[in-house]
């Protein structure tokens, strides 16, 4: 093979190689713009949910006042002894 014939095998080879990378990038373009859309509703879904929740928040009462059982029971054994018998 003359030099000439390798230069031009070897550019044909080069633009196979680009024309496959150029296909290629198309793809992962188009996978970005999909994932990129996709993140941007569940953004948007997040920030929907974090409005519902302080909404829900908002609607609490300030104090909750729990109130603590009894320290008797009804029997009046001060609700310390088992029943069947002891330890």
């Amino acid at each position: 093979m003359s030099d000439i014939d390798r230069l031009v095998e070897r550019v044909e080879r080069l633009l196979l190689r680009y024309e496959e990378l150029q296909r290629t990038n198309e793809l992962l373009e188009q996978q970005l713009a999909s994932v990129t859309a996709e993140r941007d509703s569940l953004r948007s879904r997040l920030s929907a949910a974090r409005a519902r929740i302080d909404a829900l928040i908002d609607r609490l009462p300030e104090t909750v006042t729990l109130t603590a059982p009894s320290s008797e029971t009804a029997d009046g054994s001060g609700g310390t002894s088992r029943k069947g018998g002891g330890a």
